[in-house]
C-alpha cells in the first residue's frame, strides 16, 4: 500500500475489460454508512466520450478560472493540462454520490451529518479503487475538479440528477513511477490520549 502513487502520465496500452471489472469490484467491498453503498461509477474508455466531457468541463474551468483573475495565458495553460489529463489516461472513472438510499431526516444537523457520511462512503470507495488498480499493475491519481462542474458533467454524460460527481481516476500503465514524496510527521498530524 505505501508503494502507490499518482500517477499523471500513461502509456497509450489499453486496460483489458477484466482488469476494468476487477477495480470495480474490488471498489465496492469499501465500508459505507448503513451499508448502503452510495457509490456510482461512470467508466469511460472512449476516446470521443472522454473529449466531450474535457471540451464541457473546461467551459466551467475557465469562467471560474477568468472570475479568480488569473491572466488568459495560464487559464489556456491549465485548460490545456486538463484536457490532456482526461483524454490521456487510458479509462477514467467518474465517482458519483447518489443520496437516494441514504436516511432523511427533519432537521438540519443530522440530514448535514448524513450527507456526510455519505460522501465519507464514496471517499472510501474511491481510494478503494485507487488501491485496486495499483494491486492490478495499474497506477492512478484522484482529481476533485467534478466538484466545480457537477451540472456540466452530469449534463454531458446524460446522468441522473441523483447522481452527484465527487471525483474522477485517470487509470493507466505508468509511464514513470515517482518517487515518494515526504510525508508530515506522526508528531504532527496525530495525539496519543
Amino acid at each position: 500500500m505505501r508503494t502507490r502513487r499518482s500517477i499523471r502520465r500513461f502509456k497509450p496500452d489499453p486496460v483489458p475489460d477484466s482488469v476494468i471489472q476487477n477495480i470495480l469490484t474490488t471498489a465496492t467491498y469499501a465500508p459505507s454508512a448503513h451499508h448502503r453503498q452510495p457509490w456510482r461509477f461512470v467508466v469511460s474508455t472512449n476516446l470521443s466520450v472522454k473529449e466531450q466531457l474535457a471540451d464541457a468541463m473546461a467551459q466551467d474551468f475557465e469562467r471560474d478560472l477568468t472570475r479568480d483573475g488569473l491572466p488568459p495565458e495560464k487559464i489556456q495553460a491549465q485548460i490545456k493540462r486538463s484536457k490532456e489529463r482526461i483524454t490521456s489516461a487510458p479509462v477514467a472513472f467518474l465517482l458519483c454520490l447518489d443520496m437516494n438510499e441514504m436516511d432523511s431526516y427533519p432537521d438540519g444537523k443530522r440530514s448535514k451529518a448524513e450527507y456526510m457520511m455519505a460522501v465519507q462512503s464514496v471517499a472510501a470507495a474511491g481510494l478503494q479503487l485507487l488501491l485496486a488498480a495499483h494491486a492490478e499493475g495499474l497506477g492512478g491519481v484522484w482529481a476533485c475538479w467534478p466538484l466545480f462542474a457537477q451540472e456540466t458533467i452530469q449534463k454531458t454524460l446524460k446522468l441522473s440528477e441523483s447522481w452527484e460527481p465527487q471525483g474522477i481516476f485517470f487509470v493507466g500503465y505508468a509511464k514513470d513511477i515517482p518517487e515518494a514524496r515526504e510525508r508530515k510527521r506522526m508528531e504532527s498530524t496525530t495525539l496519543f490520549r
